[in-house]
């Protein structure tokens, strides 16, 4: 009797299907794309150093270090590396194929696998974002950063797994969305930080460092309504595209 991965269906309806949680993560893991993930947090974490040994007053260096570039950079970039990997490239190479032919739910491959993206972005993100504020500033700072960190990947992570699933070029669209809208537009226009999870994400430090260095750009409620709202209409229009897949890997 040879030993065969099967994806077994569901008993009832499931958010979570381990099989393919630990296929997407080997997949994650193997892929060339993921080793991007190594030098980033190395990068957020020496200049911090830098920082620190330099006489940089605390208020700058958070703001130009932990926020211009942790939360403004690191966090989106590894939101995107993984989230647009998760099914996208699955979708590219046509082994998506070998998941769609099994009786398993649309949703719960979407689920599974967006959830394997928000949570490794998270601690990627969440850890680097820790390390930074706690050699800037705080341990108080460092886990106010870490926990906005964390919710700020499931946000991205969220609408980059859509990306992957209607956008062929979904990397650069969400390169564009991170250095044009967010970056540039969002530093700019005031109207755009509505749509900014960047935004998000810096209020949600402002909040849980607890701390006076640390300043929010928006309400803290339109923060949660935004985060919520892009997440939920996110995968709801991811499961729904899934659905219109055909066998071949395709939209019918």
């Amino acid at each position: 009797m040879s030993a065969r991965t099967t994806v077994a269906p569901a008993s009832g309806p499931r958010l979570f299907n381990p099989t393919i949680a630990g296929i997407t993560l080997r997949g994650l893991l193997g892929r060339r794309r993921s080793l991007l993930l190594i030098p980033l947090p190395l990068v957020l974490i020496a200049l911090s150093l830098l920082v620190r040994t330099g006489n940089v007053p605390t208020k700058d260096a958070l703001q130009v270090v932990v926020t211009g570039l942790g939360v403004a950079v690191i966090l989106p970039l590894t939101a995107l590396i993984i989230g647009t990997s998760v099914l996208g490239s699955e979708i590219d190479d046509g082994t998506i194929v070998h998941i769609l032919a099994k009786p398993v739910a649309r949703r719960e491959i979407v689920l599974t696998k967006y959830l394997i993206a928000a949570v490794v972005s998270g601690l990627v993100a969440g850890v680097s974002l820790l390390i930074a504020g706690t050699i800037v500033a705080s341990v108080s700072v460092g886990v106010g950063f870490a926990v906005a960190g964390l919710i700020g990947a499931f946000v991205y992570s969220a609408l980059f797994v859509l990306a992957s699933l209607v956008i062929r070029r979904a990397v650069l669209v969400g390169l564009a969305y991170i250095l044009l809208w967010e970056g540039l537009l969002g530093n700019v226009l005031d109207g755009t930080k509505v749509l900014s999870v960047q935004k998000y994400v810096s209020e949600f430090a402002a909040t849980f460092s607890g701390s006076s260095l640390v300043h929010g750009p928006m309400s803290l409620i339109l923060a949660i309504v935004m985060s919520a709202v892009l997440t939920v209409g996110a995968l709801l229009i991811a499961v729904d595209r899934l659905r219109s897949f055909s066998m071949a890997g395709e939209t019918s």
